[in-house]
């Protein structure tokens, strides 16, 4: 869907994106007929309401499930097109793919509170010593722009991101982040990520964990997890050369190593 000739339309009224706004922004682009945007805003207007303890769903993602197909090139537009679209139609923000393997996890929790974050859908994913650099799936929303940039003293540069990515890393991130933090039980000593490494091998050994066991339990889970998703043969778990734990994934053959700055992820204290 890469076609930058494309005029977009002009900033919504509000910054706050409702599914009327996507849907009338993409009739104007050309990508759906006024009659596909009328079939999804019948189809789910009621649907956005996060009923129940369901998550409230971007207006971007009611789109995607209606899979209408574009105007311009004859593709499914799916959530990953859309999102694309939208960064364009964000005054040219860059889309921004969310890979947890170079996330450095409690360095980005640092950048701001969970409750900012999920108040504004927002996201650290890169940190420089320049700039932080923020996903979300609001392009059109400043109000967090000027105290975040006041709190970190550096420039930030925005990026549009999937809303599911965004929605589920954001709970997932925060809460490895903690585990991190409570299994290193605070310490800084060089030993401490051998004693975090031997938690690690001798987590089986116990058939009731306890309260700081379960916190290495979280970030085996995750590992597990995400090494699954990734359709990972092997997890390489290497003993802490200095102050890092090196972990790396063996996909399709060859290994990726998650990110390996300084206490990251898996590099406790």
């Amino acid at each position: 869907m890469a076609n930058d000739t494309v005029t977009m339309p002009a900033p919504p009224h509000r910054q706050t994106l409702t599914l009327r706004d996507i849907c009338s922004a993409l009739v104007e682009s050309g990508e759906i007929t006024q009659q596909d945007a009328e079939k999804v805003l019948t189809a789910n207007l009621g649907a956005a309401s996060g009923a129940g303890h369901t998550p409230q769903r971007h207006p971007l993602e009611l789109v995607a499930i209606a899979a209408l197909t574009s105007q311009r090139n004859g593709r499914t537009l799916d959530l990953e097109r859309l999102t694309h679209w939208l960064a364009r139609w964000g005054g040219g923000q860059d889309y921004y793919h969310i890979d947890p393997l170079k996330i450095d996890t409690p360095a980005i929790a640092r950048v701001m509170s969970y409750a900012f974050a999920q108040r504004h859908g927002i996201l650290a994913v890169e940190i420089t010593p320049d700039e932080v650099v923020i996903a979300s799936t609001e392009p059109f929303k400043r109000e967090w722009e000027s105290n975040l940039r006041q709190a970190v003293r550096k420039d930030i540069r925005r990026v549009v991101a999937n809303p599911e990515d965004i929605r589920r890393y954001t709970v997932e991130f925060y809460q490895l982040a903690s585990s991190v933090s409570k299994a290193s039980g605070g310490q800084s000593s060089g030993s401490a990520g051998n004693q975090n490494f031997e938690q690690l091998l001798d987590l089986g050994a116990s058939e009731n964990p306890d309260a700081n066991d379960q916190h290495v339990v979280k970030i085996v889970d995750w590992l597990l997890q995400y090494a699954f998703e990734q359709r990972a043969s092997d997890i390489h778990i290497e003993p802490p050369r200095r102050t890092v734990t090196q972990v790396r994934f063996r996909i399709d053959g060859g290994c990726c190593t998650m990110s390996t700055n300084s206490r990251n992820t898996l590099a406790w204290p």
